[in-house]
């Protein structure tokens, strides 16, 4: 009696059990199914390996706004050589209002215009950036990214001490300018101030030393970043004409920019350029020079970096684990079943068609029949 009350107290037991048991068949050891789980672990650790370069990536986030800023001083940083004495060459700025500004800031440096085997090295691997730059425009995110990490962007000292005459004039500094538009110039002559705008003190130099080969080694606006390259840099031209002039039409947008890096008001821009030899019989009127007409744009851009957040990484990342496990769970019970429908049920006959005929309403004679029973 006690043995059969214990065991229906067990039987009470196992029925009040709320968690359903697996059956032996789920947890059996197979192949197949060991296959599976090793594909679907090796996938998962590729995904997550993966998506972690991902995270720790950055990217540039675009934002653009009215520039309300119309009374901060513009920057003008520039570093180029001319083929001239500087003696014969002046530079300085003329903004729309026909403001003469003050180029204080700008030196003049004897220099020889020919580059040293280094520094023509230098000036043809600044060269392939810049057209790369041009072709693959997305590369200009990896620059903002590398600000302040890169290598130097001006041009190397020389190595050697220079044989040659000092033919060329290296004019670099920095000018601060009304945001307006205006005309940067390089010219013959030192700028004299005029009560209607300025002059060039010209007469005293002989067309024979007219030579406006230039070399722009630096032109940029606003603060000065290392590790920026402007679409000027490295920009060399060789005059063919003693008396040929150089243009350039320069569209500047106010830029800020803010990294894990570096946070620094800057300004991009983009040129257009144009030569043409100054022939006043011809009808082809001007100056002989260099001329970079510059103009500011209303609009403003904000460059970002942004970085993907901790949360939407593990999201991310629980999203790569429950989608390998549901869909290799489904695969293997699909393939399962193939298998199981081609190579089992065929061999135990399952699809066999059955030798069945009925005629009259008749068994056929594979069918034993049922004979009465007879008294003898």
């Amino acid at each position: 009696m006690r043995r059969l009350n214990k065991k229906k107290a067990l039987n009470f037991v196992k029925e009040l059990d709320a968690f359903p048991k697996v059956p032996e068949s789920y947890v059996e050891t197979t192949a197949s199914g060991g296959t599976v789980s090793v594909l679907a672990f090796t996938a998962m650790a590729l995904l997550a390996f993966f998506e972690f370069f991902v995270y720790q990536d950055s990217w540039m986030k675009y934002e653009y706004e009215v520039d309300k800023d119309f009374t901060s001083k513009l920057r003008i940083n520039i570093d180029i050589t001319v083929a001239m004495r500087c003696q014969f060459v002046g530079a300085d700025v003329l903004d729309l209002a026909e403001t003469m500004v003050a180029s204080d800031g700008l030196q003049y440096e004897p220099v020889v215009f020919d580059l040293s085997p280094q520094q023509r090295l230098w000036h043809r691997t600044l060269l392939l950036i810049q057209n790369r730059l041009r072709e693959e425009h997305s590369l200009q995110d990896v620059l903002f990214k590398n600000v302040m990490k890169g290598a130097p962007t001006a041009l190397p000292p020389r190595e050697d001490d220079p044989t040659q005459p000092l033919n060329a004039c290296r004019i670099h500094g920095h000018l601060y300018v009304n945001k307006v538009a205006g005309n940067f110039h390089i010219t013959v002559g030192k700028a004299i101030p005029h009560p209607r705008g300025h002059a060039h003190l010209a007469a005293l130099v002989s067309h024979e030393t007219y030579n406006f080969s230039h070399r722009i080694d630096h032109l940029s606006f606003g603060e000065e970043i290392p590790g920026i390259l402007n679409p000027l840099d490295g920009t060399e031209k060789v005059s063919a004409d003693h008396n040929q002039m150089f243009q350039y039409f320069i569209t500047i947008v106010p830029t800020k920019l803010q990294t894990y890096k570096v946070a620094a008001d800057t300004h991009q821009y983009s040129v257009t350029e144009r030569e043409r030899v100054i022939n006043h019989a011809a009808g082809s009127h001007g100056v002989s020079g260099i001329f970079m007409k510059y103009d500011i744009s209303s609009l403003m851009v904000k460059v970002t970096e942004q970085h993907m957040p901790l949360w939407q990484f593990l999201v991310r990342l629980c999203g790569i684990v429950g989608g390998i496990f549901s869909t290799t769970g489904m695969l293997h019970s699909f393939v399962g079943f193939c298998v199981d429908v081609v190579c089992c049920r065929f061999k135990l006959g399952v699809y066999k068609p059955k030798s069945m005929s009925d005629f009259d309403g008749h068994v056929n004679s594979l069918t034993p029949l049922l004979s009465e029973n007879t008294e003898h």
